[in-house]
């Protein structure tokens, strides 16, 4: 083949990976969907399934973070991995192992087989979130990246508002046991269109968006600019992002695990009824999450700095969120459960904003690694907090404490983004 014959291929399969960027976005929001269907699964399942498998509130948080040992201590090197081999394979893998996984959980007969299968499911999808978000930063142009991210990240909150309703209902008309075989096997559905629109690993052929975002922030003589690792760090900008990253997803882990509960516990509400009110608070924060990254960009197509932008309306859904801790102070029933739910909603102003805050501030070489350590971050708290929760109720018979404990976690994420995620912090780029 001649070079001007090789140099057309190229081009028009740049041509077809550019179209394609958003639908595959659009995919990698199912992906997250389908991710955070697994993750709410086991909450819904659980007053059903201790009624043959006995468990104390303690382990019930051991069980509903057990997902998150492995998932949490492999972003590091999920990122790594990506960033070296390219997004296609290994979010395919992933893909594939934790469909198995979930669909294996129907088998569950004890605590320590449930604890194998929900590491193995952690394993599986500890490669979704640096593959995804490796593909928005080398196809999305700033301007763009907030919508892109918002899109993205939507299926975080659309997997628990679709998830905990439908597997409410699939508990009820059928078993827990059908339940996870279909939520399973189901979400593998997902890899068809990902395997025909990513044709390559973005290592092998970069598309022509991807380049045009390259060129605007690289100089013309070098690869793609690279952060050190004691570059990254060093600067208060990653501890800042770090700290603020759990201090979010410490809510949002409550909210998927021991919401729930709360409602079923505080309102005496059925199952279905607790898949429909997580649904509900999981749905509003979706459309948040979209409005906030839409917003965003609005005000920097318009000439506003995108860094103080980004950080205003994270600090914004972190305000919003905060208004959590009112629950612990009140005894009006129907304005608990308000609150309980418009909270989360707020909290999704924060959610496109506080990634995409992250990919402008950190030079696009060293993304995927740099987002495992944010998602290592991230799922400490999926840890942390379905367990402390667990003890906290243990030692003192209520929500109040844990409600309380969410305030502090969220006034903290404040006075990070605040003080600590700042331009003049942020780790400089390597030159070539």
């Amino acid at each position: 083949m001649s070079t001007s014959t090789q140099q057309d291929a190229v081009e028009h399969d740049a041509a077809s990976q550019d179209k394609m960027r958003w639908p595959v976005v659009c995919v990698l929001s199912l992906g997250m969907i389908n991710a955070y269907f697994d993750r709410v699964c086991l909450t819904i399942a659980l007053p059903v399934m201790v009624q043959t498998i006995e468990l104390s509130p303690t382990q019930i948080g051991i069980a509903l973070g057990a997902f998150f040992w492995s998932y949490t201590f492999l972003q590091i090197p999920s990122g790594v991995w990506v960033d070296k081999i390219g997004v296609r394979r290994p979010y395919f893998y992933g893909n594939l192992l934790w469909g198995f996984a979930s669909a294996a959980t129907a088998l569950t007969t004890g605590l320590w087989y449930l604890l194998v299968i929900r590491i193995l499911l952690g394993i599986g999808e500890s490669v979704v979130t640096p593959s995804s978000m490796r593909y928005i930063r080398m196809h999305f142009e700033e301007k763009q990246r907030g919508s892109a991210v918002g899109l993205y990240m939507t299926g975080t909150k659309l997997g628990p508002a679709f998830g905990m309703p439908l597997a409410a209902f699939l508990i009820t008309t059928f078993n827990w046991q059908t339940m996870f075989l279909i939520m399973g096997f189901g979400g593998l559905v997902i890899l068809i269109p990902w395997m025909l629109w990513v044709k390559k690993d973005d290592i092998a052929a970069i598309s022509r968006s991807q380049r045009e975002v390259l060129e605007k922030e690289k100089p013309a003589d070098s690869k793609l600019q690279t952060v050190s690792t004691r570059e990254i760090l060093s600067s208060p900008v990653i501890w800042g992002v770090v700290l603020g990253t759990f201090c979010y997803m410490y809510f949002v882990y409550y909210g998927m695990t021991w919401m729930p509960q709360y409602f079923g516990q505080k309102f005496g509400m059925s199952i279905k009824d607790m898949g429909w009110y997580g649904g509900v608070a999981f749905g509003g924060m979706a459309v948040m999450i979209w409005v906030g990254g839409a917003m965003a960009d609005w005000f920097i197509n318009r000439g506003y700095d995108p860094i103080s932008v980004r950080k205003g309306f994270t600090i914004l859904g972190f305000g919003f969120a905060a208004t959590q801790t009112i629950g612990a102070y009140t005894s009006d029933t129907n304005l608990m459960l308000i609150i309980a739910v418009v909270s989360m909603w707020g909290l999704g102003f924060a959610t496109a904003n506080y990634w995409a805050l992250t990919q402008t501030l950190i030079p696009g070489g060293s993304i995927a690694m740099v987002v495992g350590i944010q998602n290592t971050a991230a799922n400490l708290a999926g840890i942390v907090s379905p367990t402390l929760t667990g003890w906290l109720i243990d030692q003192t018979g209520s929500f109040d404490v844990p409600i309380m404990t969410i305030g502090f976690w969220l006034l903290l994420g404040i006075v990070c983004y605040i003080f600590l995620v700042r331009r003049k912090y942020a780790p400089q780029p390597e030159q070539a």
